[in-house]
């Protein structure tokens, strides 16, 4: 079973408010897209491992790619949105299935990553995902509350997100032909139709977007150091 890892890396993330992509911050004297790709290496299931990045850092990835010795098959230009770079992206994968992962999500798990892949082997669709903590409530434009939903059903989407690659390009294309933009790429493939199985992640895998979220990840880093 041929799986590819498409790296999402082509964001700006101006709610980091750093000036400059949140991917290329240090933690720990890594930068976090180096930390995330670290977590895909020497995998024998993982057939090639593209990243899609912005068109003016393609180079400054690729010194990266080279300084901390990693492996990478080919880095793509994106688009203005994610689902632009990400179908762009997608072109380019040459295996069956594919994973979608977050540059700046660099604590993923290589043992969960394994799990996922083992999912594959008998479902056409499964994403990471974690129980929410917090009550969600539904608001209005006026942000007063109208619906306030079961805790019990709402799970925090993660990735990687994995899919037949035949799947998620058709959801993309069905999506850019509608003018739908969706929040992430199950919500894609669910509108064609299809099942998504969610496996429980962890909820060390966070998305670093915020200045404080950078705390949080020095110290996931600390820990993961501690217990090596």
């Amino acid at each position: 079973m041929s799986c590819g890892i498409l790296i999402a890396a082509a964001g700006q993330g101006k709610r980091m408010g750093a000036g400059i992509n949140k991917q290329f911050l240090n933690i720990n004297g890594k930068p976090i897209l180096v930390h995330t790709l670290e977590k895909f290496q020497n995998k024998d299931w993982i057939n090639e491992i593209i990243i899609v990045a912005h068109p003016k850092e393609l180079n400054e990835v690729r010194r990266l790619i080279q300084k901390f010795g990693l492996s990478v098959d080919k880095i793509v230009p994106g688009g203005n949105e994610r689902q632009e770079s990400i179908q762009n992206g997608l072109s380019y994968i040459r295996s069956d299935w594919v994973m979608v992962h977050d540059g700046a999500r660099p604590f993923i798990d290589p043992k969960l990553l394994d799990k996922l892949y083992i999912q594959l082997q008998t479902k056409e669709a499964v994403v990471l995902g974690v129980p929410t903590k917090d009550t969600i409530k539904i608001v209005d434009e006026t942000l007063y509350i109208k619906h306030t939903p079961d805790r019990k059903s709402l799970w925090a989407i993660q990735t990687p997100q994995a899919f037949r690659l035949s799947i998620l390009k058709e959801a993309y294309q069905k999506a850019k032909e509608d003018g739908f933009l969706g929040t992430d790429d199950s919500s894609l493939v669910e509108r064609i139709g299809m099942k998504v199985h969610i496996l429980e992640g962890d909820y060390r895998n966070i998305k670093i977007t915020t200045p404080e979220d950078l705390i949080w990840a020095k110290s996931i880093l600390d820990e993961w150091s501690e217990f090596k």
